[in-house]
């Protein structure tokens, strides 16, 4: 259950890059539009998750989706449209970040998902969440990309650089006493640069490195893919009781 919520974690992150291209560049809708229809996505489906009385898989990952779609426009209007560049956009997310999660365990004491329990704190769960996309999709772009700052590792090393790392999450998960709530956060953030520089590799053109697949399908095809696996894998949501 554990791999598969991170299996159907990177499908989603690598469609909020593929989907999230395919509204501000494949449509011509620009950064500040596309973010703007996937921000009132995003409002609409966490206060549909609050208001539910119990767990809806279908409606926990389309709620993921409108997070990971919602930080890749959101990063890229920060690094593009205000002309940031990587850099300056990894800064201004992970300062947000930071905020949100200091807020959050300022006004709770913890920030573990266990502690799920009241609508205000579902709010922090789900804009910390937001940011952690953000911060991923700037992180991955900043790693990847050879203009704006970045260094130029290309999409393949990236992922690779990412998916190590994520490795190491889970080798501490098990291994070591390291906070189980730090990794959590640490793995959600890492799994979204694996995502975006797996959807760049995707849907980017040739000559820039990338397969040149068509946004559209490929963003189809992996959302067939996470309806598939949310489907099949057995889904439930997180326990107070659970470590």
């Amino acid at each position: 259950m554990t791999l598969g919520f991170w299996l159907i974690k990177i499908a989603a992150t690598t469609l909020g890059e593929t989907g999230g291209d395919w509204v501000t560049m494949s449509l011509s809708l620009g950064y500040l539009l596309g973010t703007a229809i996937f921000a009132a996505a995003f409002v609409v489906l966490v206060a549909a998750q609050i208001r539910s009385n119990r767990f809806h898989p279908l409606l926990y990952w389309a709620t993921i989706v409108a997070t990971t779609t919602l930080g890749t426009t959101l990063a890229d209007f920060f690094d593009r449209s205000l002309g940031l560049g990587y850099p300056g956009g990894v800064a201004i997310v992970a300062s947000l970040l930071a905020a949100s999660l200091a807020i959050w365990y300022w006004q709770e004491g913890t920030v573990s998902v266990q502690s799920i329990l009241r609508p205000k704190v579902e709010w922090f769960y789900w804009c910390t969440i937001l940011f952690s996309q953000t911060l991923g999709t700037a992180l991955g772009d900043w790693m990847a990309g050879s203009d704006r700052g970045g260094l130029g590792l290309g999409y393949e090393h990236g992922a690779i650089i990412f998916g190590a790392a994520l490795a190491v999450v889970a080798a501490l998960y098990f291994w070591s006493l390291v906070s189980h709530t730090l990794l959590f956060w640490t793995a959600f953030i890492l799994t979204r640069p694996l995502g975006a520089t797996l959807g760049d590799f995707l849907d980017k053109p040739m000559a820039q490195g990338g397969l040149e697949v068509n946004r559209l399908t490929a963003s189809l095809a992996l959302l067939a893919c996470m309806l598939v696996a949310v489907l099949l894998i057995p889904q439930r949501p997180a326990s107070a009781s659970s470590h």
